[in-house]
C-alpha cells in the first residue's frame, strides 16, 4: 500500500532542550553543567560503577513527539572525563496531521574523554513525519560507543509504516575531518522499505559505532561470532571506526546484540568491564 505524501507544514509545538557537560574533577567525572528548557532533563548524576564513568539517564516525560515538537540534546565530555548516557525506555514519534517533529543530538568529546551513548529504541508510528539528526564531533584521542535503533510502526500491534516520512542524518567527524556521513529518507508505504538493497521488509534497523583503539584480530573474530537472535547483523572495521549494522523484526534482538558487542569490546576500547545500566531491566 502506498500513499500520497506532501511536505510537512509548519506548526507550533513543544520545544525542549538539554545541555550536559561532563568534566574530570580529581578522581572522578562530574556533571558540571546541566541546563534544560522544556520537558527534557537529567535528574541526577549516578555512579553505579566503582571508579567508572558518570551515568546520566535522559528523561523526556511526555515520552513521545507529536507534529511540531522539537528536541535538542547537546553533550560535551571534557578531557579525561568519562560518561554513559541512556534512556529509561523507547522514544515515540506519533502520527502527525501534517507538521514535522524533529530531534537533534550533538555529541562532542575531547582528547582523552570517553562517551557511551546508549539510548533505547525509537518507534515511528504510522503517519509520523519525523526528522532526526545525530551529529558527533570527536577529538583525535577521544573514544566513543554510540548506537541508534529505529522501529517503523508499532510492530507488536501489527502496525506497519504505510504513511508519513522519516528523515535521518548521521555525521561523525574526528579531529575536524568528516569520516562518516549518512542520510536516509524513508517514506511510508514506499517500495524502498521492501527493497532487498534497503530494509527488505524489516521494520527494525540500527547502527552501532565504536571509535577507539583498534580491536585485535581475536577480539574482532569473537565479536563476529556473537549470534543475532533474530534478523541479520554485520560488523565492519573501517579505518577509524568499527561499525555494526542490524536489520530485522525485533527491537529486543537489536538491543541485545548491540549490548553484547558492547560487553565484548568495552574492556579493550575503554579499559572497563561492561556493567549494563540497571534501568534496562526495569
Amino acid at each position: 500500500m502506498s500513499s500520497v505524501y506532501t511536505e510537512p507544514v509548519a506548526a507550533a509545538g513543544w520545544t525542549a532542550r538539554l545541555e550536559l557537560e561532563f568534566a574530570r574533577r580529581a578522581a572522578r567525572t562530574e556533571l558540571v553543567r546541566r541546563c534544560h528548557c522544556g520537558p527534557l532533563l537529567v535528574q541526577k548524576a549516578l555512579y553505579p560503577e566503582e571508579d567508572g564513568p558518570c551515568h546520566a539517564i535522559v528523561l523526556h516525560p511526555p515520552s513521545g513527539l507529536v507534529g511540531g515538537d522539537s528536541l535538542s540534546l547537546e553533550v560535551e565530555v571534557g578531557a579525561g572525563a568519562a560518561a554513559l548516557i541512556t534512556t529509561p525506555g523507547a522514544s515515540k514519534w506519533y502520527r502527525s496531521l501534517g507538521a514535522q517533529s524533529t530531534s537533534r543530538t550533538r555529541l562532542v568529546v575531547a582528547d582523552g574523554g570517553a562517551l557511551e551513548f546508549l539510548p533505547r529504541e525509537a518507534i515511528v508510528y504510522d503517519g509520523a513525519i519525523a526528522r532526526a539528526e545525530l551529529l558527533i564531533a570527536l577529538s583525535a584521542q577521544a573514544r566513543l560507543v554510540a548506537w541508534d535503533v529505529w522501529c517503523l510502526g508499532r510492530t507488536h500491534a501489527g502496525e506497519r509504516f504505510e504513511r508519513g516520512r522519516l528523515e535521518l542524518r548521521l555525521a561523525l567527524a574526528i579531529a575536524g575531518r568528516e569520516v562518516l556521513y549518512e542520510r536516509a529518507v524513508l517514506r511510508g508505504g514506499s517500495s524502498l522499505l521492501a527493497a532487498a538493497a534497503a530494509l527488505a521488509g524489516a521494520p527494525v534497523f540500527g547502527t552501532l559505532l565504536i571509535v577507539g583503539p583498534a580491536p585485535s584480530a581475536a577480539l574482532l573474530a569473537a565479536c563476529r561470532a556473537v549470534p543475532v537472535r533474530e534478523g541479520i547483523g554485520g560488523l565492519t572495521q573501517l579505518p577509524e571506526v568499527l561499525c555494526a549494522r542490524y536489520r530485522g523484526h525485533s527491537t529486543e534482538a537489536a538491543h541485545e546484540w548491540f549490548a553484547t558487542l558492547w560487553e565484548h569490546l568495552r574492556p579493550a576500547m575503554l579499559d572497563r568491564v561492561a556493567a549494563r545500566p540497571r534501568i534496562w531491566a526495569v
